[in-house]
């Protein structure tokens, strides 16, 4: 049976394992919210009372917080109400606790949602108030890498810096990427002009096509961290892994990304741990490059003091700081939908 002390230790783990964006966090704050406000309506020992009607008033609140809202699986989204994570009875348990203390379950919540925003603000700053003369790529992942509270972002943290990188050189090598139909093949092409030219933008009269070459970022990562990160259109598929590899994530790596030429882009310590488990599954023939921390460290030292720093390092850090206020909208104050319900003025020993 749960009481007040374990339904607080899991609130408390959740939001512990919760990435930066605070979804599950949030999800469960506004069903306290709207179960405070109308506890008739909802049965919290039944899930399917809020299970699905949650997810609508989350993403209400994130869109405003965040500017975004959840894009993960619904199966991993319905992992929140698991027996190790918030099931109906630890959620019953907090429902009571919140009503009794009119909201100050949801007010510890939000304060955990602004103090966490407050750490990356910290962090994040490094990157936008630096200029290319002292800003040091390390100084920038460690700034999350040692922080509790930001360790479960830092993956995106390393999309960004590898991404950032990838985009200035890519564009200030102005690289090209050229497709072509081979000519005797003119018979198939008249027989598929409308695929040739929807697909490829191809046609009889125009049977080659120059583009610039550009690297991609896909936005969202799974909690597995499997899953493509960013890709090009010239061939490669590029992971991005911080995290500790083991043989199922491995297996995630190729398994889930259907290109024969693969760039994983890791820290220095895995990177034999991946290429001794890639090449025991076979694999290693798909992977076309392991970039390491140090290579992105070495190549961030020539942009941005480098021979060719003029061209690139104010581009650089521009690009870093740009995707940083895409991935992570700052809270400099209290935002309007949380000031509103005044939780500041909510006073609870417990929930501090």
């Amino acid at each position: 049976m749960a009481n007040r002390d374990t339904a607080k230790k899991a609130i408390d783990e959740l939001i512990r394992k919760s990435r930066v964006h605070f979804y599950k966090p949030i999800q469960i704050a506004e069903i306290l919210h709207h179960h405070r406000l109308n506890p008739n309506a909802i049965d919290l020992l039944n899930l399917e009372d809020y299970r699905n009607k949650s997810k609508k008033w989350r993403n209400e609140v994130s869109l405003v917080l965040l500017g975004r809202v959840s894009t993960s699986s619904a199966r991993f989204q319905d992992d929140l109400f698991n027996d190790n994570a918030i099931p109906p009875t630890i959620l019953a348990e907090l429902g009571k606790e919140n009503i009794h203390t009119s909201g100050a379950v949801e007010a510890y919540i939000y304060s955990k949602f602004t103090n966490r925003y407050s750490q990356m603000s910290n962090a994040l700053n490094y990157a936008l108030n630096s200029s290319k003369e002292d800003f040091d790529v390390k100084v920038f992942i460690d700034g999350f890498r040692h922080e509790a509270g930001l360790r479960r972002s830092i993956d995106k943290v390393f999309e960004i810096v590898v991404y950032a990188l990838f985009a200035t050189i890519v564009s200030a090598l102005e690289l090209q990427v050229e497709i072509s139909i081979n000519a005797e093949k003119t018979t198939l092409l008249s027989e598929f002009p409308d695929f040739a030219k929807m697909v490829m933008c191809l046609d009889v009269d125009n049977m080659t096509k120059t583009q610039d070459a550009k690297v991609y970022r896909v936005g969202v990562t799974n909690a597995a961290d499997r899953g493509l990160d960013m890709y090009s259109n010239w061939g490669p598929a590029i992971q991005i892994k911080h995290l500790t590899l083991s043989e199922e994530m491995a297996e995630g790596i190729v398994g889930s990304v259907s290109s024969d030429k693969i760039v994983i882009v890791c820290k220095d310590a895995e990177e034999k741990i991946i290429l001794s488990l890639l090449n025991q599954m076979g694999w290693r023939n798909r992977i076309q490059s392991i970039i390491t921390e140090s290579n992105l460290q070495d190549w961030y030292e020539k942009a941005l003091r480098g021979t060719y720093a003029k061209d690139l390092g104010s581009e650089l850090l521009s690009c870093l700081c740009g995707e940083i206020a895409n991935e992570f909208p700052s809270v400099d104050e209290t935002p309007e939908i949380i000031s509103v319900r005044k939780y500041e003025k909510i006073k609870d020993d417990y929930w501090v």
